[in-house]
C-alpha cells in the first residue's frame, strides 16, 4: 500500500512514477496529472497531450500561444 503524494490516500493499487531521479507515489492518473503535468502559460490548464513550447514556456494549444504573443507555432499543418 502506498500513500498518494497529491491527495494523501492510502491505496493498495498505488503506483510510482520516477521523474528526474525523484519517485512519486500516486493512487490515480488524475493525481499524477495534477502533480506532474505542466501548466499552460496562458490559461493554466494542465497539458495532458503534446502541447507546444516556445521561449521556455508551455502552451496547451496554438490559440493560447498566440494570445501570449507567440506567432510561429501551429497545432496542425
Amino acid at each position: 500500500m502506498g500513500q498518494c503524494v497529491t491527495c494523501g490516500n492510502d491505496y493498495d493499487k498505488s503506483f510510482d512514477i520516477l521523474k528526474n531521479g525523484e519517485t512519486f507515489t500516486f493512487d490515480s492518473f488524475e493525481c499524477a496529472i495534477q502533480k506532474l503535468a505542466p501548466k499552460c502559460s496562458h490559461c493554466e490548464c494542465r497539458i495532458i497531450g503534446h502541447g507546444l513550447e516556445a521561449e521556455g514556456a508551455y502552451y496547451c494549444c496554438d490559440h493560447c500561444a498566440e494570445a501570449s504573443g507567440i506567432e510561429a507555432l501551429r497545432d496542425r499543418i
